[in-house]
């Protein structure tokens, strides 16, 4: 995708209102038409509940204290703190290291309307709970004709 391709943002901008924020995003995620993908930690995204998400990180080999969730801004970040690799056993010697204990981050943008519930990492599985919060103001309603 080039810049080019991201005037499509602009072009729609006069057919919307109050949606500036989510085509800056795209904007500055698409930026100079490079996406940069990283694909660890694997993660899902589940919808559980008609108004309830949860996000699935797989943080197999760390426990709550490697890991720190943090939400500021509408993004939502997930990260390790200091990673130490784990230390040999008693004269052992690792002959093949394949379970990464790397350092990583991964963020996710949360919209104005979802609250994050919490977080829960059980069996190597870090559970971030959604919830979508409605406002009566974008709650259906039947508006009287005068």
């Amino acid at each position: 995708m080039t810049s080019k391709d991201l005037s499509i943002f602009n072009s729609l901008r006069p057919f919307s209102v109050g949606f500036d924020d989510m085509f800056d995003q795209f904007e500055s995620i698409l930026g100079n038409g490079r996406v940069v993908q990283n694909n660890y930690p694997p993660y899902n995204i589940r919808k559980a509940g008609k108004d309830k998400y949860a996000i699935e990180v797989a943080v197999a080999g760390f426990n709550k204290n490697d890991v720190e969730v943090e939400y500021e801004d509408n993004l939502l970040t997930v990260k390790t703190k200091d990673v130490k690799r784990s230390e040999e056993k008693d004269g052992d010697e690792v002959i093949h290291r394949g379970i990464s204990q790397r350092s990583f981050a991964r963020s996710f943008t949360i919209a104005d309307d979802v609250k994050v519930n919490g977080a829960e990492l059980k069996d190597g599985l870090l559970t971030i709970s959604c919830e979508k919060i409605i406002p009566e103001i974008k709650k259906k309603r039947l508006i009287e004709i005068k």
